[in-house]
């Protein structure tokens, strides 16, 4: 009889019974124990993907707020820029109706002038 049938006062053949028993219980630990890490790595990867879609999300966030922002300087760079240029056309357009008034007046003070003179040129025959 071995020492653990003697210690316990078991019979000699449950001695292989319980070492099989104590066997299947490790394998029993060890399988919750594996579904145990699994289960943590799987809800690391989980909590891991959803910190990255809310980092993600915030970025697009980011991104639409700074376009919206450029957006709105350039319109103003450009509204900026035409509204000057719209002054200057409007100036440009005043100083060409008072040129061509200008030269209105000019050709109506010579017209009677140029009138006779071609006249003059028409009806005369140089013989």
């Amino acid at each position: 009889m071995n020492l653990i049938c003697y210690l316990f006062d078991l019979p000699a053949g449950m001695e292989d019974y319980r070492r099989q028993g104590g066997i299947q219980q490790l394998l029993v630990a060890e399988q919750e124990a594996r579904q145990t890490v699994n289960a943590a790595r799987t809800g690391k990867l989980l909590s891991k993907m959803n910190r990255l879609k809310q980092a993600k999300d915030e970025a697009e966030e980011e991104v639409g707020k700074y376009r919206a922002h450029m957006e709105k300087e350039y319109q103003k760079t450009i509204s900026e820029s035409t509204g000057f240029s719209g002054v200057n056309v409007k100036r440009l357009d005043e100083e060409t109706v008072k040129k061509t008034d200008q030269l209105k007046k000019q050709a109506a003070k010579v017209s009677p002038e140029v009138i006779k003179l071609l006249m003059t040129q028409v009806t005369t025959v140089q013989v």
